[in-house]
């Protein structure tokens, strides 16, 4: 298959004139199929090359090495430092001040008591301190994950009216959660969040901070009855229809805690040194709210209460997980998707901080970590958690230098649950409705849309967003090439407009794999392309008829049998209308395959391959007139 370099020189027309040097298409090396098995499992699951830090080591060093992979506390713990610890003080203390009110009111939001909510602050950031990878997360409840739980639970079990088992549901659920998180981490399948983009998290954020808002509307307002659906309308007819029972005590107080706290967000974003104003804002609201209910008594007045909350630290609640049952499958599927959902936040979360400060967050890693963290809390009476963009945001704002920050919020929380659990006894519900709107108002990222929109208009529409990747595989682009006068490149006629075509010659790129999916397709759009040729001005083609179809195929990195199939269905197709086939730039995966399927020697010919689109042509080209010389 190889042919000798060889000096080609054009002469015709004036424009192509070119000297080069025509470079021999060898074939790739030969791999076993063990081997190229072994390379894919490799990229696919092993893509940062984790086990490289081991070559060379000494035993003891790689059981060093081993134990700080596993448990990243053992990496940076023996380098902590006073200065450290100085700046993990201040950013612990000051996230634990957001976590404390977002934990109970997000709990409430789960249907689930509040001091479930301050549980779930304690003992998870803990587990996350000992094997999170991430500088800046900060570990507790979120709200999207809080509200998909409880609202799969209560379709088919009551809060109120079954409070015990709807606890146990919950656990089992927050267990299943983290089973999966952390079967993926295992298993190396981190490259599964990659599927949902950037404008699906988008979207899915502003829809799921729209809801949680509107669900507030019950503990906003002081309705007493309203609707479990979560629909738009639904939650506005509810809304209206028991405008009876609308307190304007509730409203006023709701206001304006609401008004502070976006005032107390609007100043840290504008201000990023004075984040300790944002953090603090939720406290000082419920410390606010609490002393203005006990004094005033307006409990008796339309403002609904907390209530008495249980003192001391978590209790164990493995005896309470449910691996039996007809409601096993409730508790399976909701662990699924609220797994997903909490993972891919938490994921987004330290990726997003850690491109900020120039780091790297293991994938993987963080799977195992968050998936731990909820398996453990699951036995520790904690629900699903993850890294928060709200407390992570402060978090990083502190300018926390580790993860040990997560530790001092827990020990925090732990003091609070000890000695301060009788304060929350007269903390108004509107409160905790106003830190969810406030903390969820930052989900929807206006900017961010508008970039998706003005980038790819097509992509800001979410629920499209799968529809898109169909669409990308199974009609992939292809572009018709031409010449940059002057030089030996070649580019899309349509974006260069100087460019220009070659008489006689048909040049495309195909700029996807090409597969089972869109071979058919690529068949039918290259026979398109063809005639649209033929079918232009015969003054253009009068004295060159089409002669080749030069196929560029540098971006096909991968075909499989259809996709051999498909380029001998066109070879012959070509044959019969008189039209040589040539191909560019084969990768050595592609080419290997089609050398396979070469049996009869009739398809790779070895004037029918070239490196370049270049070469290709003043190869042609010169091959083109011998021809016409000869037969004059």
């Amino acid at each position: 298959m190889e042919s000798n370099p060889s000096t080609i020189q054009e002469q015709s027309p004036s424009w192509l004139e070119i000297t080069m040097e025509v470079h021999s298409v060898v074939p790739p090396p030969h791999k076993s199929t063990i081997q190229k098995l072994k390379t894919r499992l490799k990229e696919t699951l092993f893509p940062d090359d984790p086990f490289r830090q081991f070559k060379g080591q000494p035993t003891k060093k790689k059981w060093v090495l081993a134990s700080q992979y596993i448990f990243p506390i053992l990496h940076w713990g023996p380098n902590y430092n006073l200065k450290l610890f100085k700046s993990d003080i201040v950013s612990g203390v000051t996230i634990a001040s957001l976590a404390i009110p977002q934990g109970i009111s997000y709990a409430k939001l789960a249907s689930l008591p509040p001091i479930v909510g301050l549980y779930s602050s304690f003992v998870p950031p803990l587990v996350y301190a000992v094997l999170g990878s991430s500088r800046d997360i900060a570990v507790g409840p979120v709200s999207i994950a809080s509200l998909i739980l409880g609202s799969m639970l209560t379709q088919q079990v009551s809060p109120t009216g079954d409070p015990v088992f709807f606890l146990q549901l919950a656990f089992t659920a927050t267990f299943f959660a983290g089973f999966f998180q952390a079967s993926l981490g295992f298993l190396r399948l981190g490259f599964i969040i990659d599927f949902l983009s950037k404008a699906t998290l988008i979207g899915f954020m502003a829809g799921a901070a729209i809801i949680v808002s509107l669900q507030q509307l019950k503990s906003l307002l002081g309705i007493t009855h309203f609707t479990k659906k979560m629909g738009f309308i639904p939650v506005m007819t509810s809304a209206f229809h028991n405008s009876q029972e609308w307190s304007w005590q509730t409203i006023l107080m709701d206001f304006s805690f609401l008004v502070f706290l976006l005032v107390a967000r609007h100043v840290s974003m504008r201000r990023p040194k004075l984040f300790w104003v944002s953090a603090a804002a939720p406290l000082v609201c419920v410390i606010l709210s609490t002393f203005l209910v006990f004094a005033f008594k307006n409990q008796h007045h339309g403002i609904g209460v907390i209530g008495k909350l249980q003192e001391g630290l978590n209790p164990p609640s493995w005896n309470m997980l449910q691996f039996h049952g007809g409601h096993l499958g409730l508790s399976m599927k909701t662990g699924l998707v609220t797994g997903i959902i909490s993972l891919t936040e938490g994921i987004e979360v330290g990726r997003t901080f850690a491109s900020l400060m120039n780091y790297k967050v293991d994938g993987n890693k963080e799977m195992m970590a968050i998936g731990l963290m909820d398996m453990v809390g699951s036995s520790t009476s904690s629900y699903v958690t993850t890294g928060a963009f709200s407390r992570s945001a402060v978090n990083h704002n502190a300018e926390a230098k580790i993860a040990a920050s997560n530790i001092v919020m827990s020990i925090k929380v732990m003091v609070t649950l000890l000695f301060f659990m009788p304060l929350f006894q007269y903390t108004p519900n509107v409160v905790l409705g106003a830190i969810i709107v406030s903390a969820v108002v930052g989900l929807i990222d206006i900017p961010a849309a508008y970039h998706v929109w003005k980038i790819d208009k097509f992509d800001f529409i979410v629920a499209v967003s799968i529809f898109k990747i169909l669409m990308q595989i199974t009609r992939p682009k292809t572009v018709l090439l031409g010449k940059i006068p002057g030089t030996d490149i070649y580019r899309d006629l349509h974006h260069y407009k100087e460019s220009v075509k070659i008489p006689g010659f048909l040049i495309l790129s195909i700029e996807a794999p090409v597969n089972f999916a869109n071979s058919t397709y690529l068949n039918e759009r290259v026979l398109r392309w063809i005639e649209e040729y033929e079918a232009e001005d015969p003054m253009m083609h009068s004295n060159s008829s089409l002669r080749l179809v030069i196929l560029e195929m540098s971006t096909v990195s991968t075909i499989d049998t259809s996709g051999v199939s498909f380029f001998k269905e066109l070879k012959r197709t070509m044959e019969k209308k008189g039209v040589e086939l040539v191909l560019v730039n084969l990768v050595g995966e592609v080419m290997e395959k089609l050398q396979r399927s070469n049996e009869a020697d009739d398809f790779m010919k070895p004037d029918c391959l070239f490196l370049t689109v270049g070469e290709a042509v003043a190869t042609l080209s010169a091959k083109i007139k011998g021809q016409s010389s000869n037969d004059v």
